[in-house]
């Protein structure tokens, strides 16, 4: 022991409490031991002595140890009980460990007592470490909390507080070319420049928002039309540069209802897609998306193929990292591949990828389907 402990004995017969005394002495436990025999002894003791451990007999003359048991608990005392009785049942036994006792040892085999105190003394000790460690983990989690809390708002505060000028600032380039009689070319060029450093930093910023909602957010189960909703992503693309010239193939083969998170699955359809436009082949005379779904109970497997301009083999292992741009034609922020692996992986599911240069890329994914039954969750 690394200080002397200080025991307190509930114990009635001076003969067994010098029997107790002998055997801890004969052990070499450094000790002091207190004797009471007592509730109101006891109460006392528990107070002012501020015993690490209590040995007590079962049955006293006004009082027993299932009471003893009790006032400890109520209390506060953190140490160990140890029952040191006469013969009992096993029955008793247990009923006194499933009442917080920490050992029994009988009067008969008193040379048990020392390494029932030594065990009973470390495992408290264990314990108090392992509440003092769920305590500061608790702490550790609810202040993660508290971050993850100040992170969102700050993502969603800096990005909108942000955009808002950019749109301002980009409204007025518009109607500054709209408004410009010298028919200059050269600020023509200027403005051109502008309004594609504008829209290149407003799809960082929706970038950043995109991988900040599927980081925070919830997954939401809902019945997704994925023909539809792919449909949608090619309207909102129509204006991108070159999206004209392509031909759009969907095609959906659908056994079952498939239930997912319609807000990632645009996130990573509008991805996909904006690639396929941003890098089609100058070199291919029919330009092609292809997409093929099949929706059965299980899940819904999606056949992205375009006739780009591909992705180099030794690169392709890199393009779902974060912020790596696989050609010298990309001009954002390297986020967009980055967010749809992220997002695919919220829903449990799997994406790969095939390409060749100058052939073209096929991305394969497999969503898991919800079902209907953990809509109503």
């Amino acid at each position: 022991m690394e200080k002397k402990l200080r025991i307190l004995m509930l114990e009635d017969r001076e003969e067994d409490a010098g029997l107790i005394n002998r055997t801890l002495t004969k052990d070499g436990i450094d000790y002091t031991s207190y004797n009471v025999d007592t509730r109101e002894e006891f109460v006392k003791a528990l107070a002012e002595y501020s015993p690490d451990i209590i040995l007590s007999d079962h049955a006293l003359p006004q009082f027993n140890s299932q009471e003893a048991l009790k006032i400890c608990k109520q209390s506060g005392f953190k140490g160990p009980f140890i029952l040191v009785t006469g013969t009992v049942s096993e029955e008793f036994a247990v009923s006194c460990l499933k009442q917080g006792a920490d050992d029994y040892v009988l009067k008969s085999n008193l040379a048990r007592l020392p390494s029932a105190i030594d065990n009973a003394l470390k495992q408290r000790q264990m314990e108090s470490k392992r509440k003092k460690a769920e305590s500061a983990l608790r702490k550790q989690n609810n202040e993660l909390v508290k971050i993850n809390k100040e992170l969102d708002s700050f993502v969603y505060s800096v990005s909108h507080n942000l955009r808002a000028p950019l749109m301002s600032v980009l409204g007025l380039v518009q109607l500054a070319k709209m408004n410009d009689k010298n028919d200059d070319l050269i600020y023509d060029m200027y403005f051109d420049k502008i309004e594609q450093s504008i829209h290149k930093l407003d799809n960082t910023l929706k970038e950043i928002l995109d991988y900040s909602r599927n980081a925070r957010s919830e997954v939401r189960i809902e019945r997704v039309n994925l023909k539809q909703l792919i449909e949608d992503m090619f309207d909102r693309l129509y204006y991108m540069e070159g999206s004209e010239n392509i031909e759009k193939q969907i095609t959906l083969e659908e056994t079952e209802p498939f239930y997912s998170d319609s807000q990632r699955l645009s996130v990573i359809c509008n991805n996909l897609i904006s690639n396929a436009i941003k890098y089609r082949s100058p070199i291919q005379k029919k330009q092609f998306i292809h997409i093929h779904i099949t929706v059965d109970a299980k899940s819904a497997k999606i056949h992205f193929e375009d006739n780009g301009i591909g992705i180099p083999q030794d690169l392709q292992t890199r393009i779902f990292d974060m912020f790596f741009r696989a050609t010298d034609r990309s001009e954002g922020a390297g986020l967009g591949l980055y967010i749809v692996k992220e997002a695919v992986d919220k829903l449990h599911g799997t994406i790969d990828v095939k390409s060749e240069l100058s052939k073209g890329t096929i991305f394969n994914m497999e969503i898991p389907n919800h079902g209907p039954q953990e809509v109503s969750k």
